[in-house]
């Protein structure tokens, strides 16, 4: 009984591991959450404030965490703990920062829609893909010349 089960060099139970894991697929990243139905969203807390900037709803995890990382820089500078800090783009970095919560709120909301549009041209699940252009269909004329 000489308290070596409570030590901090003790190994994690398998408990605490699953635990941990699972934790870690929930939220992969800092700043995001899972909506239920499958959404992952972003928001962040102003500084000094109880209120929180809306960051969006993005259908991948790296989307909404690089707009968590964008609002994250423009509130903190460079000293921020980011997600991906390679992905700040040097023109952010010696941009003036405007810490207006809409500017914030514009700023992160463009990049998480880039990169969510470049995930899912990747994957080729985009949304133009699977719907036909009906404006497309070929006029009357033009299919009387064939």
């Amino acid at each position: 009984m000489d308290g070596a089960c409570c030590t901090a060099s003790s190994p994690a139970s398998p408990s605490e591991i699953s635990k941990r894991q699972r934790r870690q697929q929930e939220k992969p990243y800092r700043g995001i959450r899972m909506r239920k139905w499958g959404k992952w969203v972003a928001e962040i807390r102003e500084p000094n404030k109880r209120s929180r900037i809306w960051l969006g709803s993005y259908s991948s995890p790296v989307a909404a965490a690089r707009a968590y990382d964008t609002a994250l820089f423009h509130l903190r500078g460079p000293s921020a703990r980011l997600n991906f800090p390679e992905f700040i783009v040097k023109d952010v970095v010696d941009e003036p920062r405007d810490l207006s919560a809409a500017a914030i709120r514009k700023k992160a909301t463009e990049v998480g829609a880039r990169v969510d549009a470049m995930q899912s041209a990747r994957s080729g699940s985009g949304r133009a893909v699977e719907k036909p252009d009906l404006n497309e269909y070929p006029s009357p004329e033009s299919s009387e010349e064939n």
